[in-house]
């Protein structure tokens, strides 16, 4: 007997749930450290434009693929090449598939460390000195503690379903994120060197907005901040009723991604203003030092600068990026599940068990081959599958399905001019993206 498939069972369910699978530490992380390293307002006017120019298309076209089959990517790619060649579609699911597994493997750990360092200052305000240094260092035993802690949280929401997990959890953290980054702004303000932090941030300096460096690396941000081309949006989007307007869901989802991107920059880099004027080292030759240490030293280092408030402070910012990782592993690990459920006939709780277990031994993996593995495996994520599966998704809605027709066949009248811009400009926009992160990144 065919199981009943689940879905959204409201408009902001689903777009707190799509927005928390792109806000991840894409968001909270390397937006800011982009911005740092780009020219601040600068990158941060560009980086709005580039949202409009191919982010939300990027981001219209994998929910469209989804909305359209109603199933998890393979099926959707396989269903919209099957008049030319299903076997390339369902191949192009089948590596979206194992890249989703490739993304959680590390970004797993990576989610482990944070859940680490928010328990750091908990254990500094207990006076336990040795537990606190283990949960601030680097270490294989640490990792192996939390990994599989942070596999195991979002084992226990995928395990109860659309609704009662990944809608109902979506609900619950999204608000609970934005009050947190909230209210980490308003303290971080009061500070000394926290004005200087918002005018570099929010003061462009026109004069490098034509910079092509700037313009290639806020597409590549603006894309890879919203967690296109791995098939989170693909399998969100299929959860969706079929008659739900997919233009205005869409815009929502970008609009909400790239205002908690904001906040972000908005708490980031003033705290390196505060952490520089308070004896840190934080730019070396104009650059932000880097990424690592902006997170797991800088802004630790900043925190200690605080006194008593500051372990406070620390605990907040690490519960955010826990949060933060979170709904990004819920809706990756929603891929792998649903394609063992549709296509194979797994009961939920089967396949979410062996999924987990098949990303601890990934993870495990990578734990212990750490010094030549980690980076390379993010290298490969990042430079080539992203970008090339967004590329691949352009050409499969503006040239294959129904030789392109299905696109502009949905946006015929006022609207024609978006499949004709799909079809056309944004495979080149994002061969652009592509060619950059892969060959002179």
């Amino acid at each position: 007997m065919a199981q009943v498939r689940e879905g959204f069972q409201s408009r902001l369910g689903f777009v707190l749930a799509a927005a928390g699978a792109a806000v991840g530490l894409g968001n909270i992380w390397g937006f800011p450290t982009q911005a740092a390293n780009h020219g601040g307002g600068a990158f941060l006017l560009v980086y709005f434009i580039v949202i409009f120019l191919l982010a939300l298309p990027a981001l219209y076209t994998e929910l469209y693929l989804g909305h359209q089959a109603q199933a998890n990517p393979v099926k959707a790619l396989k269903q919209a090449w099957q008049e030319k060649q299903p076997k390339i579609g369902a191949s192009a699911g089948y590596i979206g598939l194992a890249g989703a597994i490739v993304m959680l493997s590390f970004y797993s750990i990576v989610a482990g460390w944070m859940l680490a360092h928010s328990l750091e200052p908990l254990a500094r305000l207990t006076g336990w000195d040795a537990a606190s240094q283990f949960l601030s260092g680097d270490s294989t035993l640490r990792n192996f503690i939390f990994t599989p802690l942070m596999l195991l949280l979002t084992a226990a929401i995928i395990l109860q379903g659309v609704k009662s997990g990944i809608e109902a959890w979506s609900r619950r953290l999204m608000p609970l994120l934005l009050l947190l980054l909230i209210a980490l702004i308003a303290y971080m303000g009061t500070l000394e060197g926290a004005a200087a932090g918002f005018k570099a941030y929010l003061v462009p300096d026109f004069s490098k907005i034509g910079d092509p460096e700037l313009i290639i690396a806020a597409m590549g941000q603006a894309f890879f901040s919203l967690s296109l081309g791995v098939g989170c949006m693909m399998i969100y989007g299929s959860y969706l009723k079929p008659n739900e307007n997919l233009p205005k869901l869409t815009f929502s989802v970008a609009m909400l991604d790239t205002g908690v991107a904001f906040l972000a920059g908005l708490l980031i880099i003033p705290a390196l203003f505060i952490a520089q004027n308070n004896g840190v080292e934080v730019f070396q030759n104009g650059k932000l030092v880097g990424e690592g240490r902006l997170i797991f030293a800088i802004l630790p280092e900043l925190f200690a600068t605080m006194g008593e408030i500051g372990l406070f402070v620390g605990l907040t910012f690490f519960v955010l990026m826990s949060i933060a990782s979170l709904t990004s592993t819920i809706s990756s690990t929603e891929i792998p599940v649903s394609f063992l459920v549709e296509n194979h006939g797994f009961k939920r709780s089967q396949a979410t068990w062996v999924v987990t277990l098949i990303l601890f031994v990934c993870s495990g993996t990578i734990i212990m081959n750490f010094d030549w593995l980690f980076g390379l495996v993010i290298q490969v994520f990042t430079q080539y599958q992203l970008p090339l599966m967004g590329l691949f998704y352009f050409i499969t809605v503006g040239w294959v399905w129904r030789r392109g027709n299905q696109l502009a066949l949905e946006c015929s009248g006022k609207m024609y001019w978006f499949a004709q811009y799909v079809r056309f400009v944004c495979p080149v926009l994002m061969t652009a993206v592509f060619a950059n992160v892969a060959f002179f990144k």
